[in-house]
């Protein structure tokens, strides 16, 4: 799990099966950046060995990586955090994802460190769904002190309109893409 009390990652990349190759993205990420390790469509014997990949990436660059499931999981794997809005104890890091108000309220209940709340804009992550947009974005987080990072549809240009708001920083899924 988490070791020291290093600055949290400001910039996220979202694992899944659509966003490219995870372990190459951990190669070339800028320094400092997090990692969420989701892909939760992989077989679970593939996903595990595809994290043990990743992480030992993340290891050599000194990377943030956070296992997308339950807080005993991520220990398990030996990840340094949990993406999950359990509220089991958790010996690492514990970021939770936040779509409305009602999930808002459970991740501040559960003392997440890191909140992931989305969509901010459009996203093929979540088709179909109306964006936040950055207004709805900015009263649904309101000025409680815990870390949000704002997700969906979020890119390196339009990661611009976020300045203003009360947010620790951003994460996406294409963003890092490769052509």
């Amino acid at each position: 799990m988490r070791a020291g009390k290093a600055p949290l990652p400001k910039l996220w990349l979202m694992t899944d099966e659509r966003g490219g190759d995870p372990v190459f993205l951990a190669r070339v990420l800028p320094p400092g950046t997090g990692i969420v390790f989701r892909h939760h469509a992989t077989l679970s014997n593939e996903r595990r060995a595809l994290f043990n990949r990743v992480r030992q990436v993340t290891r050599r660059r000194r990377l943030l990586l956070l296992l997308a499931g339950p807080p005993s999981q991520a220990q398990a794997w030996r990840a340094d955090g949990a993406h999950h809005r359990s509220a089991l104890s958790s010996k690492g890091l514990r970021s939770v994802a936040v779509h409305n108000r009602a999930e808002l309220g459970v991740a501040l209940r559960v003392k997440a460190d890191l909140i992931f709340v989305s969509p901010v804009f459009a996203t093929a992550s979540h088709s179909g769904a109306r964006p936040l947009g950055t207004s709805r974005f900015g009263l649904l987080i309101g000025t409680h002190r815990r870390r949000v990072i704002a997700l969906g549809g979020v890119k390196f240009i339009n990661s611009k309109k976020l300045r203003g708001l009360k947010i620790h920083g951003w994460a996406a899924i294409d963003a890092f893409k490769r052509p």
